[in-house]
């Protein structure tokens, strides 16, 4: 065996090693962790904001990958395709939303889980006081959990459960309104 040969068998059997040897990627540091859970409470807060004018349901399709499959878990059904996902939402617009007179969407609890540099999970509550159109007040309230992936280096939201509060319990979270909760100073 020459000393050439075995040389290349040698430097190939080092790059097939590294190559299927398992990648160690540095952890995450605490600034990195911060930034990512920011910019998706940013993401969702802003997507929810229906103070802004515009397109509601465009800005909550926002949180959303642009094709292929989001799996949503809402009102004891499942659906996995991203145009189910948004005729569920249009519905609610159309049905709730546009109805809804000096909404103010308030997030009361929202805990973020940076899993890696390319996934974590939040987890919110919120409430959403109102009118009716007949000028009663009404609030809806419920709580989500998203799971966010980044891929081309935009966060989108892959998987999602939503529940919604029983009518009697939201109620009660209309008196939230009156003094702001400690989650509001801290988001």
């Amino acid at each position: 065996m020459t000393t050439v040969p075995r040389m290349l068998r040698v430097a190939a059997g080092a790059i097939l090693l590294g190559a299927c040897g398992a990648r160690t990627e540095a952890p995450l540091t605490d600034a990195e962790r911060t930034a990512i859970a920011d910019t998706l409470r940013t993401k969702i807060v802003s997507a929810y904001d229906l103070t802004k004018p515009g397109d509601a349901v465009a800005r909550m399709m926002s949180l959303y990958p642009p094709s292929g499959n989001v799996v949503s878990a809402s009102g004891g059904r499942v659906s996995v395709s991203r145009d189910s996902l948004e005729a569920g939402i249009r519905a609610f617009w159309q049905f709730v939303g546009q109805n809804m007179r000096d909404p103010k969407w308030t997030w009361d609890d929202m805990h973020v889980d940076v899993l890696a540099r390319d996934a974590a999970v939040l987890t919110a509550t919120y409430h959403v006081p109102h009118r009716t159109p007949r000028g009663e007040p009404h609030t809806i309230a419920g709580a989500m959990t998203v799971a966010f992936q980044r891929r081309d280096g935009r966060w989108s939201v892959v998987q999602e459960h939503l529940s919604d509060l029983a009518p009697a319990s939201a109620a009660d979270s209309t008196a939230r309104d009156e003094a702001p909760s400690p989650a509001e100073h801290h988001h």
